[in-house]
């Protein structure tokens, strides 16, 4: 687990879509949209102009593996076989409107297809996809290191209120792909070998 402030990094979010972007609409309802243009409020489409995440204090990235135990007969010791990776992305920031309450509630999982339909919007029920999530670029402040987090979906989010009137929100994202590290933001399309 690795834990940076906010002026360490910076965070900068894609979908996993190339057509569409995320833009949540605030309203009492608390309705999310989506938009086919080359920016959005949330996150852009996959290779367009990335969004880049405001007001964060703090950027927790934990990497790690998730193991079975195999046991043979006759053994005392069980074999750890790892079974997949898993990466996840915990951001807080400070609550200065509903984006990350609509994303979570809304469109935590992505977008699919090519227009702005009611069934783009992916609701975590299906197989996933190489459009499954959002792809999440950790860019460390004074070097050209860039971690590329790709198929992320959004697996919780937190309100803290504090005493003294400030208040934090955090989104946490996770996912099973391999995270790639390169000098640049990695904007090939995840392949159906990756899943």
């Amino acid at each position: 687990m690795t834990f940076y402030l906010g002026k360490d990094v910076s965070v900068f979010l894609t979908t996993e879509n190339t057509t569409l972007g995320v833009s949540p609409v605030y309203t009492s309802a608390g309705a999310g949209s989506v938009v086919n243009t080359a920016t959005a409020a949330f996150a852009a489409k996959l290779a367009g102009t990335v969004t880049e995440q405001s007001d964060l204090t703090a950027v927790d990235l934990s990497i790690g593996a998730m193991d079975e135990d195999i046991t043979y007969f006759g053994m005392r010791t069980a074999l750890k076989a790892e079974i997949k990776k898993e990466t996840t992305l915990t951001l807080t920031r400070k609550k200065s409107n509903e984006l990350y309450e609509i994303v979570y509630d809304k469109i935590r999982y992505g977008l699919t297809g090519t227009s702005v339909t009611d069934s783009s919007l992916m609701d975590g029920l299906e197989q996933p996809t190489v459009e499954y999530g959002y792809r999440a670029y950790v860019h460390l402040s004074g070097t050209s290191e860039v971690m590329t987090i790709p198929n992320c979906v959004v697996t919780s989010h937190g309100v803290t209120i504090n005493a003294d009137g400030t208040t934090d929100e955090t989104i946490e994202l996770m996912s099973m792909v391999t995270p790639l590290l390169s000098g640049a933001n990695y904007v090939t399309p995840t392949t159906l070998l990756d899943l």
